[in-house]
């Protein structure tokens, strides 16, 4: 496809804007300015602009690609929404898997919750001597550990959730540049905390700077593999214009990203700010903006 090297490019610095985040264990600056409100207003646009694009424009191409390969309009319209659906379906399995894997459920952010200050202090008193060394030893080594697992957790859960954002990004760029390139920056805007998740707790564990951020970079390296994938499923299919093929795909991942939205941004941008002052409000101003790129495109 004309647009292979695009979607591959898009879907690369996507995936890498988690580098932005993890940069942070450099500039400690960088994550105080991540305030609760700042994440949720930041996840609640990308929210926003993944709902709007999935719905307007990636469902829409999902219908029109199956009566190009040869469906009747009612039958074409019913293979996209069964498409959609799948792809529901299976984001709710990937976020299964996540949380087998995670028990604890530590993958969720927790520079909000805990300040850098809060994470420095309590390195640091987990290393304070008490009267009892042994104890003290032992507190030391359990926060450690409980930070290195938190941020390795977080690797892993962010990683399998990039890897259909990648997927999502590289078709919607075959299909149309523009709501590709929109698209991936609204994913490009929500990586930069998961970025910062992954590296913080690597940091107070290790106590290494680069090697924080090498773990956040790995989280995002997951979406080039997306788009990977997307890219030999077409290939595959032998034929590179397989209608049929572009309809599924475009249908599953209309599912794929409205189940992120649902199951994953929204909670996380109301986890953010619980009394919703801006969550909703940013998402609804990343639908308005979505709306309008997609205006000004066709002008």
């Amino acid at each position: 496809d004309e647009h292979a090297a695009l979607a591959f490019g898009l879907v690369i610095c996507a995936g890498a804007a988690t580098g932005i985040g993890a940069a942070s264990v450099f500039f400690k600056q960088l994550v105080e300015l991540a305030s609760k409100k700042v994440l949720a207003v930041g996840i609640g646009i990308s929210a926003g602009v993944m709902l709007m694009v999935s719905f307007v424009e990636i469902i829409i191409k999902s219908h029109l690609a199956f009566m190009d390969a040869g469906y009747e309009d009612g039958a074409a319209f019913a293979f996209a929404l069964l498409a959609f659906f799948v792809g529901i379906v299976f984001m709710k399995l990937l976020n299964a898997l996540v949380h087998l894997l995670d028990r604890d459920d530590l993958h969720h952010c927790p520079t909000v919750e805990v300040s850098v200050k809060d994470l420095e202090s309590s390195a640091v008193d987990a290393a304070t001597p008490t009267n009892e060394a042994q104890e003290a030893e032992k507190a030391e080594k359990s926060a450690i550990q409980k930070l290195e697992r938190m941020g390795l957790n977080t690797a892993l859960a962010i990683g399998l959730h990039n890897l259909p954002e990648g997927l999502a990004t590289f078709i919607a760029t075959l299909g149309d540049p523009t709501v590709g390139i929109t698209l991936a920056v609204a994913i490009a805007i929500h990586n930069i905390p998961e970025g910062l998740c992954v590296a913080l707790p690597v940091y107070y564990a290790k106590g290494r700077r680069f090697t924080a951020f090498l773990w956040g970079i790995l989280s995002g390296l997951s979406e080039p593999v997306g788009a990977i994938i997307g890219y030999l499923i077409i290939k595959f299919s032998g034929n590179d214009l397989d209608q049929t093929v572009y309809g599924v795909l475009f249908g599953l991942v209309a599912g794929m990203m409205v189940a992120i939205v649902l199951y994953e941004l929204v909670p996380t941008a109301h986890r953010y700010d619980p009394e919703d002052k801006v969550a909703t409000n940013s998402c609804v101003a990343g639908m308005a903006i979505m709306a309008l790129s997609l205006i000004l495109f066709r002008v």
